[in-house]
């Protein structure tokens, strides 16, 4: 049975779709069976993962509209190891389109059921807002991996998502849970960071990853080569945490 795990902060630019895609790298190199889904129309994370999003014939779209299954939408990337279910521009029009149908809110959750056999972890890219989309993702995830920078407005959006996965939790899905805290773009030199990721640490406690992603140029500039960093360049810095870190979420499963 697959792990579903949406990777989602309510604020923008905290590294969601890089951490996606890294992680989805990093559980195929450790031997898992992965299936990235990008939920987000602007489908960075199908492009960051060495598949264009131009030349996509079927998406999430077509399996949110149930006109396709995620077999026939999914596709392999032989760099990466791990297979993508592709978003583009369409999926903005599936915003409009899901409010008048039935069960809306669950498309997503009934297309996974059907694959749940065929891989270990299913990771769901979110878009940063909290739309139909995202309530998708989360409706059909076990649980919900948060990666944020420890900086003071990252404190402040981590409440919100926390205040929103609880209303899911308690209204649309008992299962959801916050999996863990994920620092990322992390900068020991800067003291604020370490202060932050203390308060993290004694607020959440075992809820924050061990693995601290640090800021790295060699993530950064993977996706312009349509790569994870972890497959562009193994041997960066943020490439091998990232690879620990895919490490110790399989170690943890058995406890979740």
């Amino acid at each position: 049975m697959a792990k579903i795990f949406c990777v989602a902060n309510q604020k923008g630019g905290v590294g969601k779709t890089t951490s996606a895609v890294n992680l989805a790298a990093g559980l195929a190199k450790v031997g898992q069976r992965v299936l990235l889904v990008d939920l987000d129309p602007q489908g960075n994370a199908t492009m960051g993962s060495g598949v264009d999003k131009r030349q996509l014939e079927l998406s999430v779209y077509d399996v949110l509209l149930e006109s396709a299954s995620i077999q026939e939408a999914a596709i392999f990337s032989e760099k990466c190891g791990y297979h993508v279910l592709g978003a583009n521009r369409e999926l903005a029009g599936a915003e409009v389109e899901l409010v008048d149908l039935e069960r809306r809110d669950q498309r997503l959750k009934l297309a996974l059921e059907v694959v749940q056999q065929d891989f270990d972890f299913v990771l769901i890219d979110c878009p940063p807002s909290l739309s139909m989309l995202t309530l998708n993702g989360l409706c059909a995830a076990h649980g919900v991996i948060v990666p944020m920078q420890c900086e003071y407005f990252a404190l402040e959006g981590l409440t919100d998502l926390v205040n929103t996965i609880k209303q899911v939790h308690a209204n649309l899905n008992p299962d959801l849970k916050i999996i863990g805290l994920l620092r990322v773009m992390f900068d020991p030199r800067i003291t604020l960071q370490q202060q932050v990721s203390e308060q993290l640490k004694s607020h959440f406690g075992d809820k924050v990853f061990n693995t601290v992603i640090p800021r790295n140029v060699r993530l950064a500039e993977a996706p312009s080569y349509g790569l994870p960093g972890v497959v562009f360049d193994p041997s960066a810095k943020g490439s091998q945490a990232f690879v620990e870190f895919a490490k110790e979420l399989v170690q943890r499963i058995p406890t979740l």
